[in-house]
């Protein structure tokens, strides 16, 4: 049996991944459990870690430090790359309020936080640590632990406060949401509103009676037109033809049109009569409507392809064909010719069979190719980000110079990879499993550390008084800021309940509280608002979990 105790007990790299990879599956198995509907899910390896510390269970420190270190950065450069392409997106139109909303969350709670430094006396780095776990953010936490090294002082201090205040993180949201719900909400403010989706593609189809256009080409109309659109197919005497921008436009033809809903009135107008069949049902066999066509989407897998204007390919006058869509992660976008092509986007091809298949070979189609992983990205990505926050800069009023560090390097790298990356020619491209994976193993090992590093002393702070107290200073700042923001937005503002509930549960980092807005309120509406304040307050949140520690302390 002294293998077995060497294998468990015995300070080496083997005991070390043995130790991590068992509280990660036993966190993990757990954390699919539900208790009243709830579920911790990946966060339970940090319980589990915290037990395996209560019970003596140890690896060697620097195996520790780098474990935790690397899981960290892994997740959240994993995390960047994700957010990335919707980070700047989610400050247009609606999304501004809401991340507004989101930020006054974020700030309510760091108010909070420093507040009860002032009046519990409360240590500071204690009092992140619960404004951590009060928020649910464990890259915060990762954040301030960077800040604390940075500045030569216990780095461990946030992650018992962290530990206590967690599961009341988790339920004080879902608790927030159902006050509201309680206290304000009527039954017809549950009615299923949909959000105006006047942007989304939409096809329609024409008839050419405006005397304007008569013998003008395509191109010359364009340019007389302010909505953007593309002409799928051109019907003329009974017969079908995929029009290029030369095609010169006689009265009484037929258009099959791809344009934003909201510019179908406007090109009525400009082309003379919209006709009535729906071309935007599910189930129409486009094969079968002009039979000499065909429809097929081509995969985009030719990496040098990336980053490249659609136009620039001039695919509609050297083959003939017409792309009237492109499918991005499950959006459909206008095949515009200023659209930037990104690796893994799916065009809509209209043509001939002969013509489509020499643009196949253009675009590439090889979808098995985007399953391999493009780890070459991942690794320079994270190498840039570890540079990033190894960089020192002053800041006035602080006598020690700021890093970013593990946690706040990756995530802005991953954040601008993941925006940019296509526009200057990088693959960054993976799948969404991929992407799941990676998070997913960084946060368990991350969370496994961090666990086994608190657990020695993780009872013996709850069951001291200032344990409770810590208890419900964290309940505080988790209800007080959300259900205030809340109140505000739905009562006053006149947002719809489901996307208040998504933006509170976005803005605290609670993907179990959306899970728990998703199964009681009617709608996408949660999670949609979720996903637009989610990149922001993410990174607020780890950014300011370092500006608290190097202003305050």
């Amino acid at each position: 049996m002294e293998w077995l105790s060497s294998l468990f007990l015995e300070h080496s790299a083997l005991q070390a991944v043995v130790i991590i990879s068992l509280i990660s599956a036993i966190g993990l198995g757990l954390g699919k459990v539900k208790i009243f509907g709830i579920t911790l899910g990946v966060t339970f390896v940090f319980f589990a870690g915290i037990l395996a510390g209560h019970l003596g269970l140890s690896v060697d420190s620097q195996m520790l430090n780098y474990a935790e270190s690397f899981g960290l950065v892994i997740f959240v450069y994993a995390l960047g790359l994700q957010v990335g392409p919707g980070f700047f997106a989610s400050f247009r139109k609606e999304g501004v309020t809401l991340n507004m909303l989101a930020v006054a969350v974020v700030l309510l709670g760091t108010a909070l936080c420093i507040t009860a430094t002032v009046f519990t006396g409360i240590s500071l780095p204690d009092a992140v640590g619960i404004l951590c776990g009060a928020t649910t953010n464990t890259p915060a936490l990762g954040a301030a632990q960077q800040t604390l090294k940075q500045l030569g002082m216990e780095s461990n201090t946030p992650a018992l406060g962290c530990a206590v205040a967690y599961p009341l993180g988790v339920i004080g949201v879902i608790l927030a949401v159902l006050l509201i719900r309680k206290l304000l909400v009527r039954k017809e403010d549950l009615v299923l509103n949909q959000k105006d989706e006047t942007n989304k593609t939409y096809i329609a189809a024409f008839q050419v009676h405006n005397p304007a256009i008569f013998n003008k080409s395509i191109k010359d109309i364009a340019q007389l037109s302010y909505p953007k659109f593309v002409i799928s197919r051109l019907w003329r005497d009974g017969n079908v033809s995929i029009p290029t921008s030369e095609k010169i436009i006689k009265e009484g033809d037929r258009l099959l049109v791809v344009a934003a809903e909201k510019d179908v009135l406007a090109l009525t107008v400009l082309f003379g009569q919209q006709e009535n069949t729906d071309w935007n049902k599910e189930d129409i066999d486009w094969n079968a409507i002009d039979r000499q066509l065909v429809s097929q989407r081509i995969v985009v897998t030719r990496p040098e392809l990336n980053g490249k204007k659609l136009g620039s390919l001039r695919l509609r006058n050297t083959y003939g064909i017409n792309i009237s869509r492109v499918y991005r992660a499950g959006v459909q976008l206008l095949a515009t010719p200023e659209l930037t092509l990104q690796l893994g986007d799916r065009l809509t091809v209209v043509g001939e069979a002969a013509a489509i298949q020499n643009v196949e070979k253009v675009l590439g189609n090889a979808v098995k190719s985007l399953n391999e992983p493009n780890l070459v990205a991942v690794f320079v990505g994270i190498v840039l980000g570890l540079a990033l926050g190894a960089i020192p800069f002053a800041v006035p009023g602080v006598s020690v110079p700021v890093k970013l560090g593990l946690a706040g390097g990756p995530i802005i790298v991953g954040i601008l990879i993941g925006t940019f990356g296509p526009r200057l020619h990088m693959v960054t491209y993976t799948t969404r499993s991929a992407n799941l994976m990676l998070r997913a193993l960084g946060l368990s090992m991350y969370l496994a550390c961090l666990g086994l590093d608190a657990g020695a002393h993780f009872f013996d702070t709850i069951f001291r008084p200032e344990g409770l107290l810590w208890i419900g200073v964290g309940f505080g700042m988790t209800i007080i800021p959300v259900l205030l923001v809340g109140i505000i937005a739905f009562k006053f503002m006149k947002i719809d309940f489901g996307s208040v509930s998504g933006m509170l549960c976005g803005s605290m980092a609670n993907p179990m509280a959306l899970n728990y807005a998703n199964d009681t309120i009617p709608g996408d509406n949660p999670s949609v608002s979720y996903a637009t304040v989610y990149p922001l307050s993410m990174f607020l949140r780890v950014i300011i979990a370092q500006i608290i520690l190097l202003f305050l302390l």
